[in-house]
């Protein structure tokens, strides 16, 4: 009685969802958002259109086709279903932003491609799958709803997943209210699991099958509406706090970069200030050290020098103290005491006397004309 109107409204509502989620995504890409977290949109639109298609299969096959719902393809088409829906959830859930540390699924979805995880999963459950086929499809023995089995785990582990990520989102949001909801859903979620997973002609002797059989179309619709209410709550919260947690991201990082600005302008104008005390410091000591090193020659090392620079080029320095009437003693010593205050030593150093001496015009010292 309630398994049409269960079919009907999970089709209309899950397929209708998915197409505008989908809408939603493509808007989205075309407008450049980040890539990551718009991925969660196409990966948690896909999981409710696997919803809707599978409800559109039973509605098609159960009531238009008149078959059992206990009848085994339905069952296991139905795992197939229940596999790729949890498989979509487990992609999305990296996309749910929150400062938290993420769960172990989404570090564990994160260290894959999407290709490799889907890989991964579909090929350890298929191998599952098909044993558990293979062992219940021709034994009448064992209930149909033996294969749901591989099917709980999965997603109680996705619901629990979900859970967290969701409860973390909501929090970084500031929606704590969305607590309850949360785990509103993540009850609808495990009763739905234990609804599949417990076989009917066990429940029938504690339970009244009308009741057993309206909780879960009830639970069913109930938790996938309030799947698509709590994501389409987080996927609008998202959009349009995006552009405000954006905006805020661009302050703060003009404010950090304003900030090394005025740290690198504070550096520059000590290290400006730095230099000039330096460059006045080395002014001061450039000044000292020309006082300092200041050469004082006596007149009469002078006249030695003015003559040294007329006859030096060509008169050794017998010759030349004989023209000063001096004796050469007395000439070396002048000689050699300007030398070492000139600080000049080495086989040329009457050139570079010569040389000294014609650079400061010492020839005026003499009795001599400067071009004689």
């Amino acid at each position: 009685m309630f398994q049409p109107i269960e079919y009907t409204v999970t089709t209309i509502v899950c397929l209708i969802s998915a197409v505008v989620i989908q809408r939603i995504f493509s808007k989205e890409k075309l407008r450049g958002a980040d890539q990551n977290a718009i991925q969660g949109i196409k990966w948690f639109g896909l999981a409710i259109f696997v919803w809707g298609l599978g409800a559109l299969f039973n509605l098609i096959t159960v009531i238009g086709l008149n078959w059992s719902p206990t009848n085994k393809i339905l069952i296991y088409f139905g795992v197939v279903i229940s596999l790729a829906n949890s498989l979509c959830i487990i992609l999305s859930l990296p996309s749910i932003e929150h400062p938290k540390k993420p769960g172990i699924i989404v570090r564990l979805v994160q260290r894959f491609s999407v290709r490799e995880f889907v890989g991964l999963f579909c090929g350890v459950l298929g191998m599952i799958i098909f044993v558990f086929m293979a062992a219940s499809y021709g034994n009448p023995e064992i209930s149909n709803n033996f294969i749901w089995i591989i099917d709980i785990p999965i997603s109680i582990l996705v619901a629990i997943s979900l859970l967290y990520e969701l409860n973390k989102a909501f929090v970084g949001r500031q929606m704590r209210f969305m607590y309850l909801p949360t785990f509103a859903l993540f009850v609808l979620i495990i009763i739905a699991v234990c609804h599949r997973m417990i076989p009917q002609d066990k429940v029938l002797q504690f339970i009244d099958q009308e009741f057993w059989s309206v909780l879960g179309s009830i639970t069913a619709i109930s938790f996938k509406f309030l799947f698509i209410l709590l994501f389409s709550i987080l996927l609008y919260s998202w959009k349009f706090l995006s552009e405000k947690e954006q905006q805020q991201s661009l302050v703060d990082e003009l404010n950090i970069q304003k900030a090394k600005l005025i740290k690198e302008k504070e550096q520059l104008l000590i290290a400006n200030e730095s230099h000039l005390d330096t460059i006045k410091t080395l002014k001061i000591d450039l000044k000292t050290l020309k006082s300092t090193t200041k050469i004082e020659l006596s007149d009469r090392q002078k006249e030695v020098l003015g003559y040294l620079v007329h006859f030096g080029s060509y008169k050794s320095y017998t010759e030349i103290a004989q023209e000063m009437h001096i004796s050469t003693d007395g000439f070396q010593t002048h000689i050699h005491q300007i030398k070492k205050i000139l600080n000049i030593s080495g086989a040329d150093g009457k050139e570079q006397l010569i040389a000294f001496a014609r650079a400061n015009n010492f020839l005026k010292y003499t009795s001599f004309d400067d071009h004689a």
